[in-house]
């Protein structure tokens, strides 16, 4: 009945609260109606949600002032009870079960930790339940955290092998130039050959999230590079996500087209490990140029020019050219000392295999 059978939806905090900061029960309760009709039509749904730190402001009066961090800690221990209690409900009353899953961006640094996320959101949907992820900001500090939902959405559509993560906003989608100006248009469709959209992304945040329309493209695009379809769309549209999955459907929505090749588990994983890498591999033109092909290369000994930083075997490290410019990352097969001493040698077996390699 739907083009996709398992998909990642991302609720913005713009979808869920109302001009006052409070939460949005009407616009949650449809949101949910929609996701318990492709639920019982054998969809399955992993649901990042935005709106605990915007619940739990609206239920706390607080007469002095915190920094951020405080506040966002504050807020969300308050705001995430009611959040996940008001879609427990809303899902009980359509005899659905879900589940809570606080996450943060470390759990994501190691292969093992990915996997435990990953394996307990596999049985919660292989026995019906839909899981329900957050960061957790309760403990989650500035340097730790994601730089929003949109990052941690992008994450969990590729740990969970999805085949679509839709990203539901306050707007149509990516527009040709500012929203508010009636010349402007929605870009419906962009590929891996679309030109640069920096131009027209407006690069202001959300007035109650920490991200924004240039995040949500810079995690799109990432995304369907890794051969997911990625759609931004108006999530306080009407029957939006029956709309979406419907083939038929002509809704108003901008399309990330998957890449057609596809990526292992593993190499999804290091795709969004730059943020964890200990170290770097500094590489000459000639590899740059082997890796650059579509040609399945490792990256050997005699292409390393220099090493950066203290790393063990089984690392992630970043591997940059001449000038700097991260190419791409991967997992080394040992730690810093032996590639200073290997780099430039010829033979040997690779730093970086091309099975533990991805390049941006």
């Amino acid at each position: 009945m739907y083009k996709y059978k398992r998909i990642t939806v991302k609720i913005g905090s713009n979808v869920l609260t109302t001009k006052e900061g409070m939460l949005d029960t009407a616009r949650m309760s449809a949101l949910v109606s929609q996701m318990a009709e492709l639920h019982k039509n054998g969809v399955e749904i992993i649901l990042v949600s935005s709106g605990a730190v915007a619940s739990g402001r609206g239920e706390l009066q607080i007469d002095r002032k915190l920094d951020a961090v405080k506040s966002r800690q504050l807020f969300s221990a308050v705001g995430q009870v009611k959040l996940v209690n008001n879609y427990y409900e809303m899902f009980k009353s359509h005899g659905i079960n879900c589940g809570q899953i606080l996450t943060m961006k470390e759990n994501f640094s190691t292969r093992r930790l990915y996997l435990n996320q990953k394996q307990c959101m596999e049985v919660m949907l292989e026995h019906g339940v839909i899981p329900i992820v957050n960061e957790n900001d309760t403990v989650a500090v500035t340097e730790l955290m994601f730089t929003d939902n949109d990052e941690l959405s992008g994450l969990i559509a590729t740990m969970m092998d999805t085949e679509a993560l839709i990203i539901l906003s306050n707007i149509d989608g990516i527009y040709d130039g500012d929203p508010t100006d009636p010349s402007s248009s929605v870009i419906r469709s962009i590929s891996d050959e679309t030109e640069d959209l920096s131009s027209y992304i407006q690069t202001k945040k959300s007035s109650f999230g920490r991200g924004g329309m240039m995040t949500k493209c810079n995690i799109a695009r990432k995304v369907a590079h890794e051969g997911i379809t990625v759609i931004i769309a108006n999530g306080r549209r009407e029957n939006i996500l029956q709309s979406l999955l419907d083939d038929k459907s002509d809704t108003v929505c901008t399309v990330f087209e998957a890449s057609k090749h596809e990526l292992s588990s593993i190499k999804k994983w290091i795709a969004h490990s730059d943020g964890y890498a200990k170290g770097t591999l500094l590489i000459n033109d000639k590899a740059k140029e082997r890796l650059l092909s579509d040609n399945a290369v490792s990256l050997l000994p005699i292409g390393i020019t220099g090493v950066e930083g203290e790393f063990e075997k089984d690392d992630i490290v970043r591997i940059k050219d001449g000038q700097g410019v991260i190419i791409g990352v991967g997992k080394v097969s040992c730690n810093s000392d032996k590639a200073i001493a290997l780099a430039g040698k010829k033979g040997g077996k690779p730093l970086v295999h091309y099975d533990y390699l991805y390049i941006e």
